[in-house]
């Protein structure tokens, strides 16, 4: 059945394409050469970013052959040079018209970076409100963590949040749900970045799902408690989004881009396992965590497997005692689906109440324009109550996003 007029669609995990401005309209004037910001350069010998980018583009180039343009319009950042990733913006392209080289805001729909075209495209897909995750900045703001000169990067952190907060969410209040970054470099700077941008209407963190990946303290440290603390006490969740450790899922070098598609759901499990047996609930019993884009299908089975380990191992290892990991992760965790119909079977293994739905819009998985319907179709056989806690209401409750007169 379709769903209910009266059941809002929400997003939980789109993407946004910074426009070229974001921080040449925010940088103090000495920042702005070195600082982000658009050039065009030719692409055909050079692909850019060493991070995780530059291993998707390999990755896919060893069974197709680069097109791209002889001039890319391209980031570039401390002399580094960041290229827009046509993946990341394929909506209204057919699949045989994915790609990944370098691409131009003229390849893009407008409602990648125009925030009134992305309304209007929204509404086109049944689709009422989105949390959108940076793209240059990569998914948890870890660009900025390569920055030489902190201050420049503190800055630039700061612009995107104003940016994000006060012209792409701040436009739209009951369409998007306001989400900001951390800088990752330093914990008490990124605390105080948290409670400023908690009082301009932020609702969401992003941060990496595995720290470690970054050359960063890991989650059973105390190096993240200012962090953690900050996001508590704010009542926002941390929204850790496969990927964002720059760790993608490669088995072999000589493996096809399909095997790293397939299995970066692997990387929200490895987050999920290493928070459940980790002190980070215990110390902070009010924080909740959002795995983006993980898919929910593995998790009965991965619970299953933590739960019996926790029965068996407990005794001699230094995880807690007395608390089920399931029943921790009830408490704490959140997934989302776009096309989960394994995980839809299995919702009450889950638990309704953790389950939240995405577009991700613009990248390849997001069945834009024909998502309300799709999702129709994937939920036809759940409950209306339960199906509109998934679509949305489990979003409202977690990101404190409540519907603004009675929309």
């Amino acid at each position: 059945m379709p769903l209910q007029d009266h059941m809002h669609l929400i997003s939980v995990d789109d993407h946004l394409i910074e426009p070229p401005n974001v921080w040449s309209d925010r940088l103090p004037k000495k920042f702005i050469d070195e600082g982000p910001r658009i050039i065009e350069k030719d692409m055909s010998t050079e692909h850019g970013d060493e991070g995780l980018s530059a291993l998707l583009l390999d990755t896919a180039r060893h069974g197709k052959k680069s097109s791209a343009p002889k001039l890319a319009e391209v980031w570039q950042y401390e002399g580094r040079i960041y290229p827009n990733i046509g993946l990341n913006a394929v909506a209204g392209k057919k699949p045989q018209e994915y790609g990944m080289d370098p691409t131009r805001y003229s390849d893009m729909l407008p409602g990648c970076y125009d925030v009134d075209a992305r309304v209007q495209d929204m509404d086109i897909d049944g689709v009422q409100a989105a949390l959108c995750f940076p793209s240059f900045p990569r998914f948890a703001g870890t660009v900025f963590l390569e920055g030489k000169d902190k201050e420049l990067a503190l800055l630039s952190v700061k612009a995107w949040n104003d940016f994000h907060l006060d012209e792409w969410a701040g436009a739209h209040p009951d369409r998007f749900i306001p989400l900001m970054i951390v800088p990752l470099w330093d914990p008490a700077e990124a605390a105080k970045e948290i409670y400023r941008c908690a009082a301009k209407g932020a609702r969401a963190i992003t941060f990496p799902e595995n720290t470690v990946g970054l050359g960063l303290p890991s989650f059973y440290t105390d190096h993240w408690d200012p962090v953690f603390r900050a996001a508590e006490e704010t009542g926002m969740p941390l929204c850790m989004h496969f990927g964002s450790s720059g760790r993608a899922p490669i088995t072999s070098p000589e493996a096809p881009m399909a095997v790293m598609i397939s299995l970066f759901g692997t990387n929200s499990m490895d987050a999920t396992a290493d928070l459940l047996f980790s002190p980070v609930f215990y110390k902070f019993p009010n924080l909740k965590v959002a795995l983006s884009e993980g898919g929910i299908g593995w998790m009965p089975y991965l619970l299953e497997r933590i739960d019996l380990t926790w029965e068996k191992h407990r005794w001699y290892q230094n995880v807690n005692k007395e608390v089920r990991p399931s029943d921790l992760f009830r408490e704490h965790m959140y997934g989302c689906f776009i096309d989960d119909f394994e995980g839809v079977a299995r919702r009450e293994q889950i638990g309704i109440d953790n389950i939240t739905w995405e577009c991700d819009y613009p990248h390849s998985d997001s069945n834009w324009p024909n998502s309300r319907q799709y999702t129709a179709k994937l939920l036809q056989d759940v409950p209306d109550e339960d199906a509109h806690k998934i679509v949305e209401l489990n979003a409202r409750k977690l990101y404190n996003f409540p519907r603004i007169d009675g929309k």
